[in-house]
């Protein structure tokens, strides 16, 4: 017979198991909770992930605010002045732009003076000016040979010689496609994220029926004919680089052998870093995401690379030395400060980290202008300091593993002797964001076509992006540029063309001043402080 103390002592076992549970379903809606948050905020919210200087700041004010590159003002006495008012406007023209003048003149028998009769004059012009667009128009470019032989040898000898004009090659031999026709459809489709089948329809506009299938088959033939030996020599370059940055997206391809159609391939790209002169980017189809393929793209490479936490990289050669990424990790920190109630984001930890890390994007902003070697001293310096006491902070503060914040910790912890790696280099950049900002022309596009047709033409794709992306880094126009290529590489090595592959390289000296972009109000390209005389 139970007495009255086994009785007890089942009803505090009973209280304490619905204590246990009560906690582990709080716990649960409170992780509900936030996912539920953080889904309405990249919903609704602003996909910004800035934050006012001031709002988490753990710093004194003019500490955070500082700038080490600015030198001290200087006292100066300002007279008291008017100025017009001006339309302020970052819209600019080209100065070499041709002008159209247009006179508006009154008819002679109406230049009389209305008081007394007499003949006016023009005492004066008011001008104004508009900008005139001019659609793109298309023509015939019909290519006649001629052919020369002998009067003479023709009526006196058993043979005539006979001699052709010089006459270029074809970009497709046997088409009809100029390099201009071809350079326009891949800029279209690879820079400003036109399908072709959209492009077909502007052409039908236009009155020329050119299909889908056509400007497909010009730009896989011009791709495998011309770009391919340009985008591997692209490589071979790339990698005698020490600094570089890896990213990678997904891509669906259509018929891939031995795979689903809704199944994923991936997009790696590749990319040169700040230091580097002339900027290289590089996209590379495969059909997953294993590691062997940056491996094997990058097997002559040996230095820093820039990427995110995938493991796959982790996994790379000892030669190849893995610099994580703090943007990353902030991310994690802001996903977690989003779940809250703006009552409670100010005082909560994943302010206090969103806080830590802008401090230190901050000092990279200050060292931008500075060369390497002092810009690893002031690392030295500022940075490795605040980095410590941000890890010591991390290693104090408690929170649950699943939640945001406790896996915004975990992240920190893990990768972080991948994270600290930039701070033993001036050449090292602070995040990956470099090769996060060269992979969206292709995930942009990626929104409007969908998806690739087959692997060969995922490849093209790859080979264009790579040439087009590379020419913008480095200032060049990429219809111009893609036309130059159209043009010189059907006739290489023949007189007045290029003779080398080298040579169409986007930093080449071989490149026209016409192909590159021109600067507005004469500017010129901003150099990075190391370039400098």
């Amino acid at each position: 017979m139970e007495t009255h103390a086994d009785l007890a002592e089942e009803l505090l076992e009973v209280i304490e198991e619905k204590d246990r549970r009560i906690a582990e379903l709080e716990q649960q809606l409170q992780w509900l909770m936030s996912q539920i948050r953080l889904a309405k905020h990249k919903q609704f919210g602003a996909s910004s992930e800035k934050t006012d200087g001031t709002q988490f700041s753990l710093f004194n004010e003019a500490e955070s605010n500082a700038d080490m590159t600015i030198s001290e003002p200087e006292i100066t006495e300002v007279k008291a002045h008017y100025r017009k008012r001006t339309r302020l406007t970052t819209d600019k023209l080209p100065e070499d732009l041709p002008v159209e003048i247009i006179e508006h003149e009154l008819p002679a028998e109406d230049c009389i003076c209305p008081a007394c009769s007499s003949k006016m004059h023009t005492m004066g012009k008011q001008t104004r000016e508009e900008l005139k667009i001019i659609p793109a128009k298309a023509v015939i470019t019909r290519h006649v040979q001629h052919i020369y032989a002998c009067r003479n040898c023709e009526a006196t000898s058993d043979s005539v010689p006979i001699v052709k004009a010089d006459m270029p090659e074809p970009v497709i031999k046997g088409g009809f496609a100029a390099p201009e026709t071809i350079a326009h459809i891949a800029v279209q489709k690879f820079m400003m994220a036109s399908p072709l089948y959209r492009q077909e329809q502007e052409w039908k506009q236009n009155g020329i029926l050119l299909s889908r299938q056509t400007m497909s088959n010009w730009l896989l033939k011009a791709s495998e004919n011309w770009l391919e030996p340009i985008y591997e020599e692209m490589k071979l370059k790339l990698c005698t680089h020490e600094v570089l940055h890896a990213d990678e997206t997904t891509l669906q391809v259509l018929k891939e052998p031995g795979k689903a159609a809704q199944s994923k391939s991936y997009m790696w790209l590749y990319r040169t870093s700040g230091e580097a002169k002339h900027q290289i980017v590089l996209y590379d189809y495969q059909p997953d995401r294993k590691r062997i393929h940056p491996e094997t793209f990058l097997k002559s490479f040996k230095g820093c690379l820039h990427c995110d936490g995938y493991e796959g990289y982790h996994k790379l050669p000892e030669s190849i030395i893995i610099v994580g990424c703090l943007a990353h990790l902030r991310r994690k920190f802001f996903d977690a400060l989003k779940t809250l109630s703006k009552e409670k984001q100010a005082e909560s930890n994943g302010a206090k980290g969103v806080a830590y890390l802008d401090k230190l994007f901050h000092l990279e902003k200050q060292f931008a202008s500075l060369t390497p070697a002092n810009r690893l001293s002031e690392r030295e310096r500022i940075s490795k300091p605040l980095f410590a006491e941000f890890y010591n902070w991390i290693e104090s503060t408690a929170a649950l593993p699943k939640t945001l914040l406790g896996k915004a910790m975990y992240y920190a912890k893990s990768q972080r002797k991948y994270l600290e790696r930039y701070l033993l280099d001036g050449r090292l950049e602070i995040s990956n964001n470099r090769a996060e900002r060269s992979i969206k022309p292709f995930v942009i596009g990626r929104k409007n076509w969908l998806f690739a047709n087959t692997p060969n033409g995922a490849r093209a794709s790859a080979i264009y992006y790579s040439l087009i992306v590379s020419a913008r880094e480095n200032g060049l126009n990429p219809f111009e540029y893609l036309t130059w290529i159209f043009t010189n590489a059907p006739n290489l090595g023949r007189a007045g063309y290029i003779s080398a592959v080298e040579d169409f390289l986007p930093g080449s000296a071989a490149i026209p001043e016409k192909i590159f972009t021109p600067q507005p109000g004469n500017a010129k390209p901003q150099k990075y402080a190391w370039e400098e005389d």
